[in-house]
């Protein structure tokens, strides 16, 4: 954590109303003192001798970015150009790729995760979650090689690491590897589709949480599943969690049953996964029925996201741009006015936003742990509607990206 004074940066500061409607984000010209990897002090013409000074030049100060899905230990990123073969049998494609594409891949991985994570934090993300696969072809190899690639940005990046059975927790018999993963630092149990893949949900949910209450750890578990049948798992794993005493310890990515629910299914659906604090992380993806985001956050259930991958076997699509996620978030559900603008920046924030639903602001305040990013933008709904690019990064205090460039690292 470092010392640094940031100059001339932009706050939002609240809302102006004409007949009652917010029409506009207020915003103010501040300095912002960091100590220590914290905010110390927000005013007008801050002295500080002795420390590292940033002009902001009036750009926009925002809470940095949470990359709360993507597998860094299974990409294309930083190699040559590759598309995806056609999926002509669904997942199990992909699966039966991994078999042979992953070994193949071993001796490049290391350096295409470095690769990655050194990108996403140019887009301002300061923690990362990353899926890794654990399977009967590569073992636990890829939990050491994304430690390892995670180690390199110590100081500049928190993060999970997930040991994920890709091939299926059953399916490819790999329980006694997850349990190993667990041991050697992986920090959260994934998993995978209980019924499609690993034929067997109450096997697979309740294995899947032994695990998790072995290694004293949450759960983070991709369920593709639609409909009831996707329903019926998320009902399981909420019952397991409360009775495994995990609540608020579990999150089901993609979930994209709740895409598919309506009405009395999805209220009811929404206050369990709420009761047993159960969160979501979304791709918003494109192509299927987005989860209803807006309604589970309103209703109790924290949703996050994330980019699932840059490039690799699965999609060639992903840009890890955080700004046109939510700028896809924004055209899917239609928010078109100054206020929901304003706030669908929490969903990528981790819940932080620079003014509160009434319009103080909130953040940052003293005492605040220094994640930020500047953006050449008017204000947070501006930076969104029209994507507009990130100027730097700080990270815990530290200026770790600036003009293009990531501080402090090669290539």
């Amino acid at each position: 954590m470092q010392n640094l004074l940031i100059k001339n940066a932009k706050l939002e500061t609240g809302f102006s109303y004409i007949n009652g409607h917010i029409v506009n984000t207020q915003t103010e010209i501040f300095d912002v003192l960091i100590m220590n990897g914290q905010v110390t002090e927000i005013g007008k013409d801050i002295l500080s001798s002795n420390i590292e000074v940033l002009d902001a030049q009036e750009s926009l100060l925002m809470p940095a970015f949470r990359e709360m899905h993507i597998h860094v230990d299974k990409t294309y990123f930083g190699g040559p150009w590759k598309a995806c073969k056609p999926a002509m049998k669904g997942i199990f494609t992909r699966i039966e790729e991994e078999g042979e594409l992953l070994p193949a891949q071993l001796p490049v991985a290391l350096q295409r995760a470095e690769n990655m994570i050194q990108f996403l934090l140019s887009q301002g993300h300061t923690h990362i979650r990353s899926h890794c696969n654990v399977d009967p072809q590569i073992g636990t190899k890829h939990i050491e090689i994304t430690k390892e690639a995670f180690q390199k940005f110590e100081g500049q990046v928190t993060y999970d690491i997930v040991a994920f059975p890709q091939h299926g927790l059953l399916r490819s018999g790999v329980e006694p590897l997850i349990r190993e993963a667990m041991k050697m630092g992986a920090t959260l149990v994934g998993g995978l589709d209980p019924s499609v893949i690993d034929r067997d949900i109450d096997k697979s949910l309740h294995t899947t949480m032994d695990i998790a209450v072995e290694a004293g750890t949450g759960i983070d578990m991709h369920i593709h599943d639609p409909n009831t049948l996707g329903a019926f798992e998320f009902y399981q794993l909420a019952k397991l969690t409360k009775e495994a005493n995990k609540v608020g310890q579990v999150t089901i990515s993609h979930a994209m049953a709740l895409g598919d629910l309506e009405g009395k299914e999805l209220e009811a659906l929404t206050a369990t996964l709420a009761d047993a604090q159960i969160d979501v992380t979304s791709t918003v993806p494109i192509g299927r029925t987005t989860i209803p985001i807006p309604y589970l956050y309103d209703n109790g259930v924290r949703v996050s996201l994330g980019h699932d991958s840059l490039t690799d076997h699965w999609s060639p699509f992903g840009t890890g741009n955080t700004v046109e996620k939510l700028n896809t978030f924004v055209e899917r559900f239609k928010c078109i006015d100054e206020y929901s603008l304003n706030r669908c920046w929490k969903y990528a924030s981790g819940g932080i936003t620079p003014l509160n639903d009434v319009g103080m602001r909130v953040w940052p305040q003293v005492g605040d742990l220094a994640n930020i990013v500047l953006l050449d933008a008017e204000c947070s709904a501006h930076a969104v509607a029209r994507r507009r690019p990130i100027t730097h990064v700080i990270s815990q205090g530290q200026l770790i990206f600036t003009n293009e460039e990531l501080v402090g690292q090669e290539g």
